[in-house]
């Protein structure tokens, strides 16, 4: 572990729009910050959190923003 930087670790799967593959990942760190990790496919649009995360860690990756990833695109 790195007490400089700091570790992290997944907490809940990103679930896409089809409900069900996963495409991110919301981590822990120990610094206490949360954040968005996404699978190789880069930025998608999220449809749930799975297993749910409390209120204010939703706020912290702006959950509402990850819901309309390409929804704001063309036009």
């Amino acid at each position: 572990m790195d007490d400089d930087n700091g570790e992290g670790v997944a907490i809940a799967n990103l679930i896409g729009t089809d409900g069900r593959s996963v495409v991110g990942w919301v981590y822990s760190w120990t610094t206490g910050a949360h954040a968005v990790m996404w699978d190789v496919h880069g930025p998608q649009p999220v449809s749930k959190i799975r297993p749910d995360i409390s209120d204010e860690q939703k706020q912290e990756i702006d959950f509402e923003a990850l819901m309309r990833i390409g929804r704001d695109e063309g036009g």
